[in-house]
């Protein structure tokens, strides 16, 4: 892919992945909504959205371009996830921006090339807001890990929902009466949260086999107990029905069935949900931790009504 000067000595850029940055689907690691996200790579968050093309220059170095051929990407992302093979090549004139390294983890590299590393500091841009992009580091704990850990159990939520048995999620649920300072209680498994990855390998990329969760709930009721951070977070979803959300907060996408997939986030929490069944919830408070909320009686409401005002892709 042809690029500026600024990706490169000899002007292009070797693809190994894409991922597009819309207020539907964007790379969560980067943020709690879509404007967040956009603030981290300098940009300013247009309705359309954009397209990011991950790849080494002629020497190795890693760069992101940013384009704003938001179909192109769309289409390459679909394939690649279908094991297909495209020739992702925006033109040179749907590129809006060159950033320095990568900010997501890319397991492959362009061959005949250096190992990916980082590019070289400028001293022309110096001042520019170029900051050199970085994965998150997944040995520690925090928001882009906790809502990286949210995007796992998304992708995998069957395996989730096959640790718990129908008992443990009928108990009692923080949805009931999250919107009050009452004592609404839910059970918590004591499940480490999966180690975070991107999901976002491109062409030739190998996607390894997601690892099983590191340890089991209980046999029978997950213990009924009141969470604070849980009861916070529950409270300040409902809160997004009066007072919507940023754009990307509130994201809902294809389930089986005739459910839908929500992704809530809000500050130190991130929420994951099927429409027909139940809840899990993961805090910067509690590191690896996962909390299942039990369906009960008020978040099936809850959860209808979140779907209502999320944004869906196009």
């Amino acid at each position: 892919m042809a690029d500026t000067s600024d990706a490169g000595a000899d002007d292009a850029l070797y693809v190994l992945t894409a991922a597009l940055l819309t207020p539907a689907q964007f790379p969560s690691l980067l943020g709690d909504d879509y404007p967040a996200a956009c603030a981290v790579l300098g940009l300013e968050p247009c309705a359309r959205g954009y397209g990011l093309v991950l790849g080494q220059d002629g020497e190795g170095a890693r760069w992101t371009v940013v384009v704003d051929d938001v179909s192109l990407v769309a289409v390459a992302v679909a394939a690649w996830d279908c094991g297909m093979e495209y020739d992702l090549s925006p033109d040179d004139r749907s590129m809006v921006h060159a950033l320095p390294g990568w900010p997501l983890a890319v397991g492959v590299a362009a061959a005949g090339l250096a190992a990916p590393h980082d590019p070289a500091p400028d001293p022309e841009a110096a001042g520019l807001g170029r900051t050199l992009l970085t994965p998150p580091d997944t040995e520690s704990w925090g928001p882009a890990q906790r809502r990286l850990g949210a995007d796992e159990i998304a992708q995998r939520w069957t395996s989730w929902r096959e640790q718990l048995d129908d008992e443990a999620t009928t108990a009692p649920d923080t949805a009931d009466g999250a919107g009050s300072e009452d004592s609404p209680r839910a059970g918590t498994a004591e499940a480490s949260a999966p180690r975070p990855g991107t999901g976002e390998e491109g062409p030739d990329a190998t996607r390894l086999p997601p690892s099983p969760p590191t340890a089991s709930p209980p046999a029978g009721s997950a213990p009924v107990v009141s969470h604070p951070g849980l009861r916070r977070a529950l409270a300040e979803a409902r809160g997004y029905l009066d007072a919507p959300p940023p754009p990307g907060r509130i994201r809902s996408s294809f389930a089986a069935g005739d459910a839908r997939m929500l992704r809530v986030d809000g500050p130190g929490w991130s929420l994951v949900a099927r429409t027909d069944d139940m809840a899990f919830v993961l805090l910067d408070d509690e590191p690896g931790e996962v909390l299942p909320v039990g369906r009960g009686t008020e978040l099936p409401g809850l959860l209808a009504a979140l779907d209502t005002i999320a944004v869906r892709p196009a």
